[in-house]
């Protein structure tokens, strides 16, 4: 009987521990919010949007994911540059728009330190930059080279 009622709570341990492990996937992005989360040091360029994608927003995130992806390959590939896209409609994520004084999709770029984020920048000129692939493509890595010079 008490090797059953063992089975039977082992069986259950597992069953609890692989539903908590597959929220934590589900949950992807908003992951990021929480400083525990965030590990080491690091840049994150987030891409906020909300559920209306118009063109100039998806034309945002694509000249943002190919200035960051052409300019930092090796940041990227060892971990020092993270982009993450994030609809700040999505349950738990809606924090960002407190957290980022957000007001409108935007490219925001955040410095980690040992895990926690210490300091960060919209950069509001993604907008005004929209009809200048070049110009955009400049203004997000210098933005970018900033925060990783100070890792």
């Amino acid at each position: 009987m008490k090797k059953i009622i063992l089975i039977v709570c082992l069986v259950a341990a597992v069953g609890l521990l692989a539903l908590a492990g597959s929220h934590k996937f589900l949950q992807g992005d908003a992951l990021a919010s929480n400083s525990s989360a965030i590990e080491g040091s690091k840049v994150i360029a987030y891409y906020f949007h909300g559920n209306f994608r118009c063109d100039s927003c998806l034309k945002i995130e694509k000249y943002s994911k190919e200035a960051i992806e052409q300019n930092f390959k090796n940041e990227i590939d060892s971990g020092k540059l993270v982009f993450k896209v994030v609809n700040v409609e999505d349950k738990g994520n809606e924090h960002f728009m407190n957290d980022y004084q957000l007001y409108t999709k935007s490219l925001v770029i955040t410095l980690v330190k040992d895990g926690k984020e210490v300091k960060y920048e919209n950069l509001k000129k993604v907008w005004e930059y929209l009809n200048n692939q070049s110009k955009f493509h400049d203004y997000v890595k210098s933005g970018i080279d900033g925060y990783l010079k100070e890792l």
